[in-house]
């Protein structure tokens, strides 16, 4: 699907999975986007050999002020650099994300800088009920298992293959930052939530803006941070997942891009499309500052629907589905924003609303 929005402001090309959270937040700093969303395996050849003419032919005889690449591109590192030869890339250089994405070197490069990070192996290990299986670049928590329900198959070190790493147990935080290629400046932690499926137990569910996190722990993370962007190089908005268990925080891994908390830390005074590609261009920038908490949940069917209803959404959606559309169990029916004063009172509030907009769709589900 592509889309234009019309503004006079310069024009921000944008290419992701689902480009409509970037889209907006580039409007939020007036820019015009031009999306270019790929609702389709990321994997494929074909997806690599089309995308540049589809955003020649998007970009027309605009001059965009530079391309942001959002989710789907982790393990395509290949087609980023191919695409930074013909558009001006704001955001990691396919050097940058193969570095940040490859277990073995985030392991490395942890065990070095002192960050507490789970343990990683690509053989099966003798214990797999304690371990998950993960892919790499994998995003969305789609591709994650527990590795006592995998067959012992795996003995590969090639990019974009499979590996094993040591489960942690505890709560799930993730911290948005932005990076210059030397340090990290974090814009705010947010606590994140899994939503099961039976084919994937951590896939990604919602966040919710954490109000309050510890300045000491903070400054401790942005130290992690900023090591990882020292070594790998990584420019403008990017996500660490953390885990808080009882002895404290171990960092998961990195996502080099703007991720899926982009809607609940925007802000129309400090546009953070505006920090990315500040930061990206080696430029200053600001960061906004919150006085209360935010959160998105993706929802999704609980059962097949022959044809999805029509339904008059309310203005605290995104991302929804079309009428008369077939979905699947398990099929995204649509993005949900709540804001209030507090994370935990936040967090209630959007899954009553998650509760009464579902009983739209499945009361009037053929």
């Amino acid at each position: 699907m592509h889309a234009k929005s019309p503004s006079n402001a310069g024009s921000l090309l944008i290419a992701a999975i689902s480009g409509r959270a970037l889209a907006a937040a580039a409007r939020r700093a007036g820019y015009r986007p031009l999306v270019a969303d790929f609702f389709c395996d990321t994997d494929t050849v074909a997806f690599g050999e089309r995308i540049v003419e589809t955003l020649r032919q998007l970009a027309g005889d605009d001059r965009p002020v530079a391309i942001v690449l959002g989710s789907g591109f982790e393990r395509m590192t290949e087609t980023v650099d191919e695409v930074a030869r013909h558009f001006p890339l704001a955001g990691n250089s396919g050097a940058a994300i193969r570095r940040i994405k490859d277990p073995q070197l985030l392991a490395a490069d942890c065990a070095e800088i002192g960050i507490p990070h789970p343990e990683f192996r690509w053989s099966r290990p003798p214990d797999p009920e304690n371990w998950v299986v993960k892919t790499a670049g994998g995003a969305g928590g789609t591709h994650i298992r527990r590795a006592a329900g995998e067959t012992p198959i795996l003995h590969c070190q090639a990019p974009g293959g499979r590996y094993f790493q040591r489960f942690v147990a505890g709560r799930s935080i993730s911290a948005l930052f932005v990076g210059d290629g030397q340090s990290a400046d974090i814009v705010g932690f947010s606590q994140q939530w899994a939503s099961p499926a039976p084919a994937a137990p951590y896939r990604y569910g919602g966040a919710v803006r954490l109000r309050r996190f510890d300045r000491r722990q903070a400054a401790m993370i942005r130290g992690w941070l900023s090591g990882l962007v020292r070594r790998a190089g990584l420019v403008g908005l990017c996500s660490a997942d953390l885990i808080r268990g009882p002895d404290g925080y171990k960092l998961i891994e990195i996502n080099p891009r703007p991720g899926a908390t982009l809607d609940i830390f925007d802000d129309a005074d400090a546009p953070l499309i505006e920090a990315h590609l500040r930061a990206a261009a080696g430029r200053t920038y600001h960061l906004p500052r919150f006085v209360d908490s935010m959160a998105s949940m993706v929802t999704y069917a609980a059962a097949p629907i022959a044809q999805f209803p029509s339904i008059a959404w309310p203005e605290w959606t995104a991302d929804h589905q079309s009428p008369g559309t077939r979905l699947i169990a398990g099929d995204p029916v649509c993005t949900i924003f709540a804001r209030g004063p507090s994370a935990d009172l936040t967090r209630r509030l959007i899954k009553g609303q998650a509760s009464r907009l579902q009983h739209q769709w499945e009361g009037d589900r053929t």
